[in-house]
C-alpha cells in the first residue's frame, strides 16, 4: 500500500461533493480530512496543518472568505476555492484576501487536479528557496539573477526580472492586477493596471514563441494573468539575446 503524499482539508457541507473530492483525491493518493463548517475549518487548519486547503465559499456558519482572512493571520498553507458563484468581483475578493485559486463549480476533474498539483508546486517552491526557477524553456538563477529561454540568456531590467520572478515562483497560480502590483511595485502602484499591462508584454516578447498567442503567461480577463506550468521542452529554433531596458 502507498504512503499518502499529502493532506488535503476539504472544507465543504454538500455531501454529493464530498463525496466526488474523497474518491477522487484518494485515487490520486492524496490523504483527505473533511469538515462542513468554516469554524471547524479554521481549528483543524491549525490542528492537522494539512498541505492544502479545498474551501467552498457558501457554508452554513459563515462566509468562506471569512475564513480565508482567519486563516492567512497565521498560515501561508495554499487554498483553493470551489464556488457556483463565477461572478468577477466574487473571484477576485477571494484571491485578494489570500486564495491562491478559485475554481467554479460544477468543475471539470482533470482541471481540478491540474490546479491542485500546480498550487503544491508553487508551494514547495516558496518553501525549498531553490537557487533556480524553471518553467518550459524558462530557467532563472537566482544567485546571479540570470533568465535564460532554450538556454539562451536574455538581458531583464530589475523590474521585469522581479516580475518574472513573482509569476515563476506562483506559476500555476492565479494572481489578481492588485497582488501583482503590491508585491512587484508596491502598495501605492495596486492600481496601476495599466502599467502592469506593458511590463506583461514586455516580458512576453522575451520569453513567449508567439506574444499573439502567449502560453506561458496567459490573461484572466477582468481578473489579472496565470502563468501555466509547462514542461521543459527544446526549442526547433535558436533564438538570439533581447536587450530591452525599460
Amino acid at each position: 500500500m502507498h504512503e499518502k503524499k499529502n493532506t488535503i482539508l476539504v472544507v465543504d457541507d454538500e455531501p454529493q461533493i464530498q463525496k466526488m473530492l474523497g474518491i477522487l483525491l484518494d485515487v490520486q493518493n492524496y490523504k483527505i480530512v473533511e469538515c462542513l463548517t468554516g469554524k471547524q475549518a479554521i481549528r483543524m487548519a491549525a490542528s492537522i496543518k494539512p498541505d492544502l486547503i479545498l474551501l467552498d465559499l457558501g457554508l452554513p456558519d459563515m462566509d468562506g472568505k471569512e475564513v480565508i482572512t482567519a486563516i492567512r493571520e497565521w498560515s501561508h498553507v495554499p487554498m483553493i476555492v470551489l464556488s457556483a458563484c463565477s461572478l468577477d468581483d466574487e473571484i477576485v475578493s477571494a484571491l485578494n484576501m489570500g486564495a491562491n485559486d478559485y475554481v467554479t463549480k460544477p468543475f471539470n476533474v482533470e482541471v481540478l487536479l491540474a490546479r491542485i498539483n500546480a498550487t503544491l508546486r508553487s508551494s514547495a517552491v516558496r518553501e525549498t528557496g531553490d537557487a533556480e526557477l524553471c518553467n518550459g524553456a524558462v530557467r532563472m538563477d537566482l544567485v546571479r539573477h540570470e533568465v535564460f529561454v532554450n538556454d539562451v540568456l536574455k538581458s531583464f531590467t530589475p523590474k521585469e526580472y522581479d516580475l518574472l520572478r513573482f509569476f515563476l515562483v506562483n506559476r500555476g497560480k492565479m494572481l489578481t492586477h492588485k497582488e501583482i502590483l503590491k508585491t512587484v511595485w508596491g502598495a501605492a502602484h495596486a492600481e496601476d493596471t495599466t502599467y502592469l499591462r506593458v511590463y506583461i508584454g514586455q516580458i512576453r516578447e522575451k520569453i513567449e514563441a508567439d506574444t499573439a498567442q502567449p502560453r506561458l503567461i496567459v490573461t484572466e480577463p477582468g481578473i489579472g494573468y496565470r502563468m501555466e506550468v509547462l514542461a521543459h521542452q527544446n526549442s526547433q529554433h535558436h533564438l538570439s539575446t533581447i536587450s530591452l531596458d525599460a
